[in-house]
Order: structure tokens, then sequence, then C-alpha cells
């Protein structure tokens, strides 16, 4: 059976992102057309459907290396900080766009939180995460996709037939 890390994302993401924009639960907001995606940038996304692209991208990563934060996400997804006549230093993508993105895969079913400990505040206790993870959903379609872009993959890539 083709899993997901057989399929390169150039061929994987478009396609998960058309079964994203199918899905229940899963909306572009509509402060995303005039929302930048990073610091570093200076419009908003071009495309008409980023949203859904990132969400797959999104789902992709937690996949690939979940349990994982939105810290660490928003790291990855960030670009170069100009800071001027100094060195260029790693800049962070929007934490509002990866969280409210996680959240909706998360109300769709295919992602869920990894609870790690309990801590006692003044407020009471409060249930600590490690970060998010792919659900048995989740997983499910990431390789049902990956399993239709085998041919497009194998025609691309004439070497990844024999894995």
């Amino acid at each position: 059976m083709t899993t997901f890390y057989d399929i390169p994302s150039e061929l994987l993401i478009p396609a998960l992102a058309e079964r994203i924009a199918t899905t229940d639960g899963i909306d572009t907001p509509e402060w995303a057309e005039f929302v930048k995606t990073a610091v570093s940038r200076e419009r908003p996304p071009s495309q008409e459907n980023w949203w859904f692209l990132r969400s797959a991208a999104l789902l992709r990563k937690v996949a690939r290396e979940g349990p994982i934060g939105v810290t660490h996400l928003s790291q990855a997804y960030g670009g170069s900080k100009d800071n001027g006549a100094m060195p260029n230093t790693p800049g962070v993508a929007g934490r509002h766009i990866i969280r409210t993105s996680l959240q909706q895969l998360e109300a769709a079913g295919l992602v869920e939180k990894v609870p790690t400990k309990t801590v006692e505040t003044e407020e009471g206790e409060v249930q600590l995460y490690a970060g998010r993870r792919i659900t048995s959903a989740g997983q499910k379609m990431l390789n049902e996709i990956a399993h239709d872009c085998r041919d497009a993959a194998n025609e691309q890539f004439p070497g990844l037939d024999k894995y």
C-alpha cells in the first residue's frame, strides 16, 4: 500500500487541498483575503485556494513530525526577516493562520491534541498539551490520496516505482 511518505509533496499537497476543500468544517475565514502569511511577506497570497493549500501542508507536516505545536510550525513556515544593515534572521509565519487551520482540521476529525500533564494553578487545574498529531481518519485520508497520486508520481519520477 502506498503511504504519503512515498509521494513527493508537490504532487500530494494540491490533491490533498482539493479533498480538504470538500471536507465539512474547513472553510476559508472572511479575513483570509486580507492577511499576510508572515512578517517577511509584503502582500497577501495571490492564489484563490491558498487556505486549503496551507491546511493540506499543515496536515502533511503534522503527520510527518507530530506531535508538533503551533510555534514549531510557525518557524517552519516563516521566511527570512530583513534587519536592514544587520544580517537577516529567521522570521516566523503568522500563528493565527496556523492555529485557525489546525482548529478546523481538529473539528473535522483529522488532527487531535496530545495531552501531557495537568498543572494546578490559581484558577484550578489546567491541561497541558504537547502539540497535535494526526488521527486515524487523517492518516486514512492521506494514504488514500497518496495511492491516487501514485501513477502521476511514477510518470514524473521513474525511480519511485521500486518503492
